[in-house]
């Protein structure tokens, strides 16, 4: 059944490791604010109600598409890390029904091009730079089809900043990844999720999705308001209050302007704490 066509929506979108719980600090502060956030668990992340399922793009697109529909009003789509393949595909299948991108430190890629991809694109250039992020924190199962960040990694790649009882809490909650859901390419159309609004949340202390490699995303699919914050990896856990107040302006315009899949696309802004 449809929810209320005037409740304002937002579907969030996990990354690699994690589930829905990876928004839990952050849902009251969007419902304290009048948002209806749906935070989904993807196929094959060791979470009900799919969670032994296959995991590659199409099956988390499915899965997000349905509870796009089935909420029936638009909706913004918000993307963590890994999870902004997911919410950039999930725009280019429902043009009509998503009304804006919010990528939190996340991987915005342009159509065809990997995460991999950037990262050897960004080594090119910066030599010198460190871009290893969470690789070396991980270990693989023995056919290497899966991946497990080990806690000392999570705890110095994705939650250096948070409170130490909240990193704690996260790193417990981290599973086991397929590969097959970390490998992933977006088919992008420029008549379908070029016309979707976007919003790039750009983490300058990030350890894993490291600063170079967000601002060359942002270069590789110009187009998006830029927010800057002082965090690591996990705003929604380290800042939630101050993710609120930076994105609710940009949320509120999204829904505001949404006018189906031939919406024009906004012209870039930049906005920096």
């Amino acid at each position: 059944m449809a929810e209320k066509r005037n409740a304002r929506h937002a579907v969030l979108i996990h990354g690699a490791w994690q589930g829905s719980w990876a928004f839990d600090a952050w849902q009251p502060w969007l419902l304290g604010k009048g948002w209806q956030p749906h935070a989904v668990n993807l196929p094959g992340n060791g979470w009900p109600p799919l969670g032994g399922q296959a995991a590659s793009l199409e099956s988390y697109v499915a899965h997000v598409s349905q509870i796009v529909e089935r909420i029936g009003a638009p909706v913004v789509v918000v993307g963590h890390s890994g999870g902004g393949i997911t919410a950039s595909q999930v725009a280019q299948a429902l043009p009509h029904r998503v009304a804006g991108l919010v990528y939190l430190a996340g991987m915005m890629l342009p159509s065809g091009m990997s995460f991999v991809d950037v990262v050897a694109d960004v080594q090119a250039a910066m030599p010198q730079a460190e871009l290893a992020g969470i690789t070396p924190w991980l270990e693989y199962d023995a056919t290497r089809d899966t991946t497990t960040v080990r806690p000392e990694g999570a705890l110095r790649c994705f939650l250096q900043d948070c409170k130490p009882a909240a990193a704690a809490g996260a790193a417990a909650l981290l599973r086991p990844q397929p590969e097959s859901g970390r490998a992933m390419r977006n088919e992008l159309t420029a008549d379908r999720f070029g016309r979707v609004q976007r919003v790039y949340v750009e983490c300058r202390d990030d350890r894993s999705v490291v600063l170079p490699l967000q601002r060359r995303m942002q270069q590789l699919s110009p187009g998006a308001t830029c927010v800057s914050m002082d965090c690591g990896h996990v705003p929604q856990l380290a800042q939630p209050a101050l993710l609120t107040e930076l994105l609710l302006p940009h949320l509120e315009a999204m829904l505001h302007s949404h006018a189906g899949p031939f919406q024009a696309l906004n012209s870039s802004s930049t906005s920096t704490t």
